[in-house]
């Protein structure tokens, strides 16, 4: 890593109160500021870049140091996907972060749930009616050390910085539009995963054009605590069941004591 440039050239300016600590051991390769689309409806209300993000791979480790230097820098590291689409294009809508705020994960799988008058999947045993939120996991490692493996497994993409409090918050702050055809807006999508952050340690490690890689700390361990959690990823992203194992049941085998959760949409 020795051609790579300071972290502070060019970086601090582009994210107004996210000024980087001079004295950090971390170091970057070029990149660029990436705009959002002015025209979407979504972007009122937001100034200055989306993120930061790098012309080619991120070195190995680089997600890692990021990371570990998140509470420093307050930028979230992301490992993107799909190369330089959306994100070089600008095809990007970002949502007030605030806005994440006004969103319940409860209400939201509840609301998804009683939408569905002919349901895309078996709900058994669940049937019209909800199950709620399932109760959180117990940790199985460091949140910190399952994120960093699910980094090393995701080398060779490119890399994105993101003013943010936490991972979930990205999802609306870059303007993600992977699942707008699912839900038209962002923001209760970070919702839902800021709940899983706060019960199954999950991390937001990797983001694609239409995909999301989040690493498990505190996973479902036991088949009954896993059905509850296929029924919160059937709300979340259909898609995961529809185009996999077709029935909640299927899908809690395989998310039992799983280390890594993979949405895709379509």
């Amino acid at each position: 890593m020795d051609d790579l440039e300071p972290l502070t050239a060019g970086v601090d300016e582009l994210f107004s109160g996210h000024a980087l600590d001079p004295s950090l051991s971390v170091t970057l390769p070029p990149g660029y500021a990436v705009w959002p689309d002015p025209s979407f409806p979504q972007h009122q209300g937001v100034t200055g870049p989306a993120l930061w993000m790098t012309e080619g791979p991120a070195p190995p480790g680089l997600w890692a140091r990021f990371h570990a230097a998140h509470a420093e820098t307050g930028l979230w590291p992301l490992l993107l996907d799909d190369s330089a689409q959306p994100w070089s294009a600008g095809q990007i809508a970002p949502e007030p972060v605030a806005e994440i705020d006004a969103y319940d994960p409860a209400a939201f799988v509840a609301e998804v749930w009683a939408e569905w008058f002919e349901p895309p999947i078996d709900l058994t045993p669940f049937g019209r009616y909800s199950p709620g939120l399932a109760p959180a996991g117990r940790l199985r490692e460091d949140p910190g050390v399952a994120a960093e493996r699910l980094s090393a497994g995701l080398a060779g993409r490119p890399l994105g910085l993101v003013p943010a409090a936490r991972g979930a918050d990205v999802l609306a702050a870059v303007g993600w539009q992977g699942a707008s055809h699912h839900n038209a807006l962002t923001a209760p999508l970070s919702a839902v995963v800021r709940g899983w952050e706060d019960r199954f340690g999950v991390r937001v490690v990797g983001l694609g054009f239409d995909t999301l890689e989040l690493s498990v700390a505190a996973p479902p361990v036991t088949f009954r605590h896993a059905l509850r959690v296929a029924a919160e990823h059937a709300t979340f992203c259909p898609e995961v069941i529809v185009q996999g194992p077709g029935s909640l049941a299927g899908h809690a085998e395989q998310i039992r004591d799983a280390r890594v959760w993979s949405f895709r949409w379509e």
